[in-house]
């Protein structure tokens, strides 16, 4: 399993733009083929500061959603909205080691 944490920080000015457009991402993303999740987080106290971590049953799964077109329209639809430039870190899942608990 694959996990991605993306990092983003969001102009104080659009931070409702910004869950409306990464909400039709999620929609989207959890329906592709090798997703499990697909989570946005808001920082407590911050709330320009959210977290999206998606996980990915492969490397490939997570690689093939960054070519969809849901995920090319947020990428492109949410980067003026952007603080800083968004921080993406991938990770390799230790456990659960069965993929009867992903």
């Amino acid at each position: 399993m694959i996990v991605n944490c993306v990092y983003v920080h969001v102009k104080k000015d659009v931070i409702e733009d910004f869950i409306k457009a990464t909400r039709e991402n999620h929609l989207e993303s959890v329906m592709e083929e090798g997703n499990l999740r697909f989570d946005l987080i808001q920082k407590d106290g911050d709330p320009t500061r959210f977290m999206i971590y998606e996980a990915f049953e492969s490397p490939e799964a997570a690689d093939f959603h960054k070519t969809t077109a849901h995920y090319l329209r947020w990428r492109d639809g949410v980067k003026e909205m952007m603080a800083d430039q968004r921080m993406g870190v991938r990770y390799t899942v230790i456990e659960p080691s069965d993929r009867k608990q992903w």
